[in-house]
């Protein structure tokens, strides 16, 4: 399964379930406008693999993500909370839970157009979390133009935009491996 939080109107996760036919999608948006729109266009181009959801991305893994069920995770283009950096993603407690929803192996997608969001996020994934990954440079020509209306837009204006792929390495231990919500 493969995860996708924050999903806007849905390009991205309609896009990525029409070429991976052999994976199970789940994409959350939060959002009532967004995912309004993201229902509508996934209405107009069923995806049999593709299940939207509109609900808080974090109560929804708590309750619904066995451990180690989550093979990708994708959040492009989240809020960077500017007034409140310890919501963001990587800075969260959340994060370690998340990691124990991911297999060994598994990678973690985060992109933005913000330098400074980029450049703290991969500080906090090497040393708070201690995790492998890479970091590169997205071009519209990388992406096909865009794979959500935000990296779209940011790119058709020239600013920079970048991402990280976190890797989940295998005997990566969290405190949350082995809990699961109650039923």
């Amino acid at each position: 399964m493969w995860l996708e939080i924050g999903a806007g109107t849905g390009v991205h996760a309609l896009a990525c379930a029409a070429q991976h036919p052999q994976v199970q999608l789940v994409a959350i948006e939060r959002t009532a406008d967004k995912f309004a729109t993201f229902a509508r266009a996934l209405a107009a181009q069923p995806q049999p693999n593709l299940t939207a959801l509109h609900a808080d991305a974090l109560p929804w893994v708590v309750h619904a993500v066995p451990p180690a069920r989550l093979a990708r995770v994708f959040i492009l283009y989240p809020n960077p909370e500017p007034h409140n950096r310890a919501q963001r993603w990587l800075n969260m407690p959340f994060f370690a839970f998340l990691l124990s929803r991911m297999q060994a192996g598994a990678t973690q997608v985060l992109a933005s157009n913000l330098p400074a969001y980029v450049e703290e996020a991969e500080q906090q994934a090497r040393e708070v979390w201690q995790l492998p990954l890479s970091r590169h440079v997205i071009t519209a020509d990388a992406v096909g133009g865009g794979r959500t209306r935000f990296e779209q837009k940011y790119l058709a204006r020239g600013e920079p935009c970048s991402e990280l792929r976190l890797i989940k390495p295998a005997g990566y231990r969290t405190p949350f491996d082995d809990w699961q919500a109650p039923a």
